[in-house]
């Protein structure tokens, strides 16, 4: 019998301060907590994703810069983290000049891709994307098998998430046909403020069920863990933030298993 395939997920939104960072840290610790094997790649030169996983810029050394443009395996590349079966690979001060450098190589919008099919031994990868439709976010989305778009619940949210989807759409038709959306997770959610209510149910009318039943409450302790170097649900297991995220990974194999199906 074949081996199931990996599950290659990008976290992307052009817009920044939506949650995606956060989404992605949590997300992958979840998903490792659940008996999954899970790479979290840190593509965006900001390497929030590497900080917030306890990984201080001083001791990155090579990193996604080094697998992208040099070619480096990514098995060279990946390190454990303080998560029981997740590895991480950071994004290294130089990533910030690959997007000149990419801009003249020959294949340069499949350079993640090819890298990651030499990636074994995981269940998950999941893609930590920089806040812009960039050729970083291009290669993300080349290399992907799915798409996970946070969207907070605050006025403006559903605007230019209709030109991520078009963009999603482009790539599926001319780089990367097995590219699908796999959902939209609503962040920032405020039961106490009728606009997140509003912001939800546009989100619902629009896109149906590629929305996701959970929602990540906008929660303090998401907030504070990122400073301590530390998901959220490794900060406080118990918070309502630490419970979503756990929910959302839930879920999000319920959603894989179904499609398999």
């Amino acid at each position: 019998m074949p081996a199931d395939p990996v599950h290659i997920l990008a976290i992307a939104n052009q817009k920044g301060g939506v949650g995606k960072t956060t989404t992605a840290i949590n997300l992958a610790t979840a998903l490792a907590q659940q008996r999954q094997r899970v790479l979290l790649v840190d593509l965006d030169p900001q390497g929030n994703a590497s900080t917030g996983l306890g990984i201080d810029r001083g001791q990155r050394g090579a990193g996604t810069y080094a697998m992208l443009l040099d070619g480096q395996r990514p098995a060279d590349l990946a390190r454990p983290t303080a998560i029981a079966s997740l590895d991480i690979i950071s994004a290294d001060p130089n990533l910030a000049g690959a997007e000149v450098e990419l801009v003249s190589m020959d294949r340069r919008e499949f350079r993640l891709r090819e890298a990651l099919q030499t990636a074994t031994g995981y269940t998950h990868i999941i893609i930590d994307c920089p806040p812009s439709l960039s050729l970083l976010t291009l290669n993300g989305l080349v290399a992907a098998t799915a798409v996970i778009v946070p969207l907070q619940c605050e006025f403006f949210a559903l605007e230019g998430i209709s030109q991520l989807v078009q963009t999603i759409d482009r790539v599926k038709r001319s780089l990367n046909p097995r590219l699908v959306l796999q959902g939209i997770v609503l962040t920032m959610f405020d039961k106490r403020n009728n606009l997140s209510d509003l912001v939800a149910a546009d989100a619902r009318s629009f896109f149906g069920d590629r929305v996701y039943d959970t929602m990540i409450p906008r929660n303090i302790r998401i907030s504070e863990a990122p400073s301590h170097g530390k998901p959220v649900l490794t900060y406080d297991k118990n918070s309502a933030g630490a419970l979503a995220y756990t929910k959302l990974a839930t879920e999000l194999l319920t959603r894989e298993q179904a499609a398999r199906a």
